[in-house]
């Protein structure tokens, strides 16, 4: 039988164990997930290559991310901090404070006529109201479909034609480096381009844009959450689409990839201490846009499946101010695990390549590691910074390529 998730293994041992017990290994990890109804079998392969994972089983991934960490102690850890250097906003929500306002929405998709397995498009920017949305449709039953915001309006039309969403959730802008982008005109043509027409639309108001609402379709997402009730979480099927995630269609038309809740939460919360070493309380920041599978993944749901604080950022490695950036928030926020890409790592060596930006954050001195930059493959190394009488805090950070390095950063 598979170790207790806690105890000691390498990865051979783990992989063997797999190997030996497929099922039973992923049966003792789904021990860890609530469930209101255990599954009739692990994975069901009659329909080989449709599998279906726990089915039979009941869960709902919202209250997994929230109600359950509310309820067993962890309403007044921080579940997400949002740091926004383009808006010079920084603000954190505990797990109470999360829940509630997801709850709210809920409500508010529920008093727009979503129910359970209608699809929602959500065409947001990296801002609190994202996660709360994704969150909310899983509470209720309702399957997101996040695009990623400023996308071309034809794009976004393609993806509306195909979930046929019965609601459409987007803000009126995003904001790069130095120009913020309207999303409403990109929103408008995609509706008029695409053959489904969604019944309605919530537009969040920021006020680096206001967007004009088209009468009777679009509503202010401001006044439908003050006007919302909070409605409690629905048990779902274990195979019910918890998302859908379009490719890029670079190759011909995007193609549509469906997460149930039941075997998408069971992996996600396993891979958070197995692969990524994160415990309940640390701190994971996954520097990647909601639109894409990492930070559906290790943004949203694995963190607070887990327990841990999850740091949406909205932002960039460089220009914001400047390549520093990414240091100051690992340092400020007190990041245990930072998963992002080469390419970052290439980026902040272009703009500060003898690491001058770093020193000034952890005052770093060579140990006997190679320091941490991105070498020519985009390869992260390990560096031990040091800055004498403080605490010290290791970072780990891991790539999108699969290497994982350490850092231990001392700081306040």
């Amino acid at each position: 039988m598979p170790q207790p998730a806690g105890a000691a293994a390498t990865y051979h041992d783990v992989y063997a164990r797999w190997r030996a017990v497929p099922e039973a290994f992923w049966a003792e990890a789904a021990e860890a997930v609530h469930w209101y109804r255990r599954w009739d079998a692990v994975l069901d392969t009659s329909r080989r290559p449709f599998y279906r994972w726990f089915p039979g089983g009941q869960v709902n991934s919202c209250y997994n991310a929230l109600d359950r960490h509310v309820e067993s102690g962890r309403a007044d850890q921080v579940a997400l901090i949002y740091d926004s250097p383009v808006t010079s906003t920084l603000r954190a929500f505990t797990y109470r404070e999360l829940r509630d306002q997801v709850a709210r929405f809920a409500g508010v998709l529920v008093g727009r006529g979503v129910t359970r397995g209608d699809r929602v498009v959500i065409y947001m920017p990296m801002v609190p109201e994202t996660v709360m949305a994704m969150l909310a449709c899983a509470r209720i039953g309702a399957v997101h479909s996040v695009v990623f915001g400023g996308f071309a309006s034809h794009e976004l039309a393609k993806r509306i034609d195909d979930a046929k969403p019965v609601l459409i959730l987007s803000a009126s802008c995003g904001i790069e480096v130095s120009r913020v982008i309207p999303y409403k005109p990109l929103l408008d043509g995609a509706i008029e381009m695409a053959a489904h027409k969604p019944a309605r639309c919530l537009i969040l108001e920021r006020p680096q844009a206001v967007a004009p609402l088209v009468p009777g379709r679009d509503f202010d997402w401001q006044e439908a959450m003050d006007a919302a009730q909070p409605v409690d979480c629905v048990p779902v099927s274990a195979t019910d689409p918890l998302y859908i995630l379009y490719t890029s269609g670079t190759t011909g038309v995007p193609k549509g990839v469906v997460r149930d809740h039941g075997g998408h939460a069971v992996a996600l919360k396993w891979s958070m201490h197995a692969i990524y070493g994160i415990g309940s309380g640390e701190v994971m920041w996954a520097a990647a846009d909601v639109g894409w599978a990492v930070g559906h993944s290790y943004t949203v749901y694995g963190p607070l499946l887990k327990g841990a604080t999850s740091v949406l950022y909205e932002g960039k490695p460089v220009g914001t101010p400047d390549a520093g950036a990414f240091w100051r928030v690992c340092e400020q926020h007190g990041v245990n695990v930072l998963f992002t890409a080469p390419t970052t790592f290439r980026a902040i060596r272009k703009e500060d390549p003898q690491g001058r930006l770093l020193a000034r954050r952890s005052h770093p001195r060579r140990s006997g590691d190679r320091p941490l930059v991105a070498d020519r493959d985009g390869v992260a190394h390990r560096r031990q910074l040091r800055r004498a009488g403080h605490v010290a805090r290791e970072t780990r950070i891991a790539d999108q390529g699969g290497a994982g390095v350490r850092c231990e950063c001392r700081g306040r």
